[in-house]
Order: structure tokens, then C-alpha cells, then sequence
């Protein structure tokens, strides 16, 4: 069932997701290429949520698939990882790209955001991807409209992404947040218009593409519960915003705090 969120409450989401956006922005710029590891960049994060009293959403989250409770603040998800890589000892070298996935709850309201970042100078192939697949999540978000359906904006997802002959994931989806950080509706990266359930005002999702180099296919890392990599371990690439549906269109939650 979707629960339609009030103007007040799309603004505790708000909250949230500018909380969410900080620890983005001061994830990237800690980055120190052959120098960082992932799991310097969750303790970045760690410390943005303390200093706002944040709870994160994925630190002991139990999804259906595992037994085992997520430990850590953030997924930073390298090269062919393309979600819910495990952070750790891992150095980030030169060249690589690497997704920061993050969320936090203030007062029990959720956001959730993420982005995919060059690891000093990377290839052109590379920044190429992480391009398409940015314009592709925005693509999707200029859908988010009463009136449209779901699939209006998986449809856009998926056409932007394969123009430039790109893999959309299939077996991946965006989703409902709120109360709590994965809720219905499901949002697909590829659909035909028109269809799936309509949009209406006080609907928020997140909608976040993956977007892999070549093929759509995906799997796990043998022995590991979380790392999702692409098959033929080619480059991937994932952003992702929390989107409020209203009259006026789509509003963007996981934006930074504006300048005083």
C-alpha cells in the first residue's frame, strides 16, 4: 500500500535527505586517490549523521535475502560492483569510479541518495557513463508528475541510457521511502509508458538508476550476501535522488542545505 505523505511530512523527509546529501558531498571530497579506503568514507559519513543526530537507515538494516544484519553506514559500490559493495580496507586507485549509496532518518523520516564519482582522472569511456547515467536519473525525474504513471519514468530511464548503447539492470529497482526506507511502489529503470500505478501528490520514491557499460545482467559476489556485480564485470554507474510527487511537479529532497 502507498502512503501519500503530507506537505509537513515531505518537509521532515527534507531534513533528512540534506543530512543525506552533506555526507554525499563530504564522502566525494574526502576522497584521496591510492590513498582512501571505503571504509574511511563510511566513517565520513558516520560523522556527518552524529553531528546531526541522524540515525542512518542502512546501519542494521535486515533485508529478506540475508540473516545477517548491514553494518556499516553507506554501500560504496567500485568499477563492476554495481550496488551494496561492503566498505572496508579497500584503497581507491586512480581511475576507478565509485558509488557513495547513503540514507538517514531524522524523527523517523527518511532520504536517501547517491551518486557515482571519478577517482582522480578516469577514463573518457568512464566519464561517459557516469554521465548518461546522471542524465538518465534526471530524465526519470522529469516524469514524476500527477497524472503520468510509474513507467513514464522507467520508460525515460531506459530510453536515455540505451541510446548510448548501455545496459539498464532490470533485476534492480527504485522504491517508496518514507517512515520507512524501502516502501512500495517499486520503480523499475525500464517499462513502457503508460503504464504501472499512477502518480499522485504526496507520493515520494526514490528514483535511481543502474546503468552498467555493457550488458544488463547482474550477480552476486560468491560468498558474500550484499556486493551485486555486473556479469561480463564491465563499469556501472548509480545515482540516485528521493523525489516528493506535488501539483507543481517533481521536488527534489536529497539536495544540499541552500547557502546562507
Amino acid at each position: 500500500m502507498v502512503r501519500l505523505k503530507s506537505a509537513q511530512e515531505i518537509e521532515m523527509m527534507r531534513l533528512a535527505g540534506r543530512v543525506v546529501a552533506e555526507a554525499l558531498t563530504a564522502m566525494r571530497d574526502a576522497i584521496v586517490p591510492d590513498v582512501t579506503t571505503t571504509q574511511d568514507l563510511d566513517d565520513v559519513a558516520a560523522e556527518v549523521f552524529r553531528r546531526h543526530n541522524a540515525k542512518s537507515a542502512f546501519l542494521g538494516y535486515r533485508p529478506s535475502f540475508s540473516d545477517v544484519p548491514y553494518r556499516h553506514n553507506t554501500c560504496i559500490s567500485v568499477n563492476e560492483q554495481v550496488v551494496h559493495g561492503i566498505p572496508g580496507s579497500r584503497v581507491l586507485r586512480t581511475g576507478d569510479i565509485v558509488s557513495l549509496d547513503t540514507g538517514a532518518a531524522i524523527d523517523g523520516w527518511y532520504g536517501d541518495s547517491a551518486i557515482t564519482v571519478p577517482v582522480g582522472e578516469i577514463s573518457s569511456a568512464a566519464k561517459n557513463l557516469l554521465t548518461v547515467t546522471q542524465e538518465a536519473m534526471f530524465k526519470g525525474i522529469a516524469q514524476a508528475r500527477p497524472g503520468n504513471r510509474i513507467e513514464d519514468i522507467s520508460a525515460a530511464v531506459q530510453r536515455h541510457a540505451e541510446r548510448a548503447r548501455y545496459g539498464v539492470v532490470r533485476s534492480l529497482v527504485g522504491h517508496g521511502i518514507g517512515r520507512e526506507p524501502h516502501e512500495e511502489p517499486q520503480v523499475p529503470n525500464y517499462g513502457r509508458p503508460g503504464r504501472g500505478m499512477l502518480l499522485k501528490p504526496g507520493m515520494v520514491i526514490c528514483i535511481e538508476p543502474m546503468i552498467n557499460a555493457r550488458g544488463y545482467d547482474v550477480a552476486h559476489v560468491p560468498g558474500d550476501d550484499w556486493t551485486i556485480v555486473t556479469s561480463d564485470r564491465s563499469l556501472s554507474a548509480h545515482f540516485e535522488h528521493t523525489v516528493a510527487i506535488t501539483e507543481n511537479g517533481p521536488d527534489l529532497l536529497t539536495l544540499p542545505a541552500p547557502r546562507e
